[in-house]
């Protein structure tokens, strides 16, 4: 933001959860510079040091509510809060996420179950709850309120290995452009929007780089980082605020004539 100039998200509310760290977090941050008052949630305990140290950095505009993304009861309280506090909401990113790797027939039950109730399930709840308010706001704003679902190049193209991940985020993918038409068809003031980062430098990817030395799949996280980095047409891996940044363009009014669309930052990684 250029000293002097109103913030990109001026006067704006957003919701982002899974907030504390890696995209999330990037997002945040951004967010709150471009003028922005956010309200974030993970699974850390709200009197947790970590909460406390973010949210002092922040600042005042930022305030933290612990969410489980598969509890509708957790969800319900979020929107309570937004509400009473804030009484509008103008964007909302369902952020919050995990991986699972590994052989397809490996792969347990309850694993497939707790990606599913993470990725996919926090997605619907948190789009089912927050739809009336995120209406309710957007009728204020050019193009309407904005949802930003977060998925994957693996909700794009699939990938040996990840099956229950590459699922999870066509999922999400594709819930997107139908919440995206029926906002549409009904006239509601709500745009939906994926994001599709490639491979980014995060906590989350990193212990997935982890448990994969840990099986024995390479004698270091770093020899995956640059093997990965290889494979990526742009040689490097994304960092968190790059992914950020294209989040704040699908945020703002900016995208004010984008919805049911798929925004992709992986390095040309989908292109070859």
């Amino acid at each position: 933001m250029t000293k002097g100039m109103p913030g990109r998200l001026e006067g704006q509310i957003a919701f982002v959860s899974g907030g504390l760290r890696g995209i999330g977090l990037a997002m945040v941050e951004r967010f709150v510079t471009e003028g922005a008052t956010v309200v974030y949630s993970d699974l850390d305990p709200e009197d947790s040091a970590l909460v406390a140290e973010t949210s002092a950095r922040l600042g005042p505009n930022v305030s933290y509510v612990r969410a489980d993304v598969t509890k509708e009861n957790d969800w319900e309280a979020v929107r309570d809060y937004v509400e009473q506090r804030h009484g509008a909401l103008h964007i909302l990113v369902n952020n919050a996420g995990i991986d699972l790797t590994g052989p397809v027939e490996t792969t347990a039950l309850n694993d497939w179950h707790r990606i599913m109730a993470i990725n996919v399930d926090g997605v619907f709840m948190g789009t089912r709850i927050f739809t009336p308010l995120l209406a309710a706001s957007g009728g204020a704003r050019r193009g309407g309120a904005s949802l930003i679902n977060v998925s994957s190049i693996m909700g794009l193209v699939g990938y040996a290995d990840t099956s229950a991940y590459n699922a999870s985020k066509g999922a999400v993918r594709m819930f997107t452009k139908a919440i995206a038409i029926e906002f549409c068809t009904k006239k509601m003031p709500i745009r939906a929007n994926s994001l599709h980062p490639g491979f980014v430098h995060t906590p989350l990817l990193q212990a997935g780089f982890d448990r994969w030395v840990a099986k024995g799949a390479a004698g270091s996280s770093q020899e995956l980082i640059e093997a990965m980095a290889g494979l990526t047409p742009l040689g490097r891996l994304a960092e968190a605020r790059e992914i950020a940044a294209a989040s704040l363009f699908l945020a703002s009014d900016e995208s004010s004539y984008m919805t049911g669309a798929e925004l992709v930052i992986d390095g040309g990684w989908t292109a070859q």
